[in-house]
């Protein structure tokens, strides 16, 4: 991955840390002086976290980032930039083996080879339905993947061990940040329909049937498509299902 040439988007900030505990966590202590959005990258996390409160394990060589901003807005629109984020990391992938290798998964990985490279964990603070900050944490398996976990739908998969050459995290985050810019302002002038329809075109199992298990049910049914809110929509035997957050097993 060449990072020659001028690559960083212009307004964005970036800190770049040898060692903090979670990327999220520094953004959360970062956002009351919050002047620009900006990128947190840390060379290695000692507490990083994944969505339903899981570990997320960063060694030395993986990448672990959070995109810190003030969206403004509502919370549900708000939201949908993990689709951004999710469209920017296929991008990013993208450069460095086949597209074809590659798919988005609902609600919020990239799969490599079937397995998980990527994941992405948004958290906000805000009142009356009104966002006052976004962090979007980005964790990249570059280098190796961790032991797999029980409660995970998919097993992990790291770049360097499918046999890609893999980045440093400054070279990923300077690629990752150009394009998570560009859907930024694809999302800004147009809405989400291009960013879901870009999403939607590298859906893994679209058109099939997978399960999707909730804090209170599982569903199976056919993935017919993601709405215009970012819902998952199921073709169920009962009907169709909408659902807002789930796991996603296939």
């Amino acid at each position: 991955m060449s990072t020659e040439g001028p690559l960083w988007p212009e307004g964005f900030d970036r800190i770049v840390l040898d060692e903090i505990d979670s990327t999220n966590a520094e953004a959360a202590r970062l956002a009351p002086g919050l002047v620009r959005p900006t990128w947190i990258l840390a060379k290695r996390q000692t507490n990083g976290r994944g969505r339903r409160g899981r570990i997320w394990h960063n060694p030395e060589g993986n990448f672990a980032a959070t995109l810190l901003m003030r969206p403004g807005g509502a919370a549900q629109e708000a939201a949908l930039r993990s689709f951004l984020a999710a469209n920017a990391l296929f991008e990013t992938l993208a450069m460095l083996t086949e597209r074809t290798r590659l798919a988005t998964k609902w609600p919020n990985d990239v799969l490599l080879d079937g397995g998980k490279v990527a994941g992405i964990l948004l958290e906000s603070t805000g009142r009356s339905g009104e966002v006052d900050w976004l962090s979007i944490g980005i964790g990249v398996n570059l280098k190796t993947s961790p032991m797999p976990d029980p409660e995970a739908a998919f097993l992990p998969v790291a770049l360097a061990e499918q046999g890609i050459e893999a980045p440093s995290p400054e070279q990923f985050l300077e690629v990752l940040a150009g394009h998570y810019a560009t859907e930024e302002a694809i999302f800004g002038r147009l809405g989400f329909l291009p960013i879901r329809e870009a999403w939607l075109r590298h859906a893994a199992k679209l058109g099939e049937v997978i399960t999707a298990r909730t804090a209170r049910e599982e569903m199976t049914g056919t993935f017919e498509t993601v709405d215009e809110v970012g819902n998952l929509v199921l073709k169920t035997a009962k009907g169709r299902s909408v659902i807002a957050a789930a796991d996603v097993y296939f």
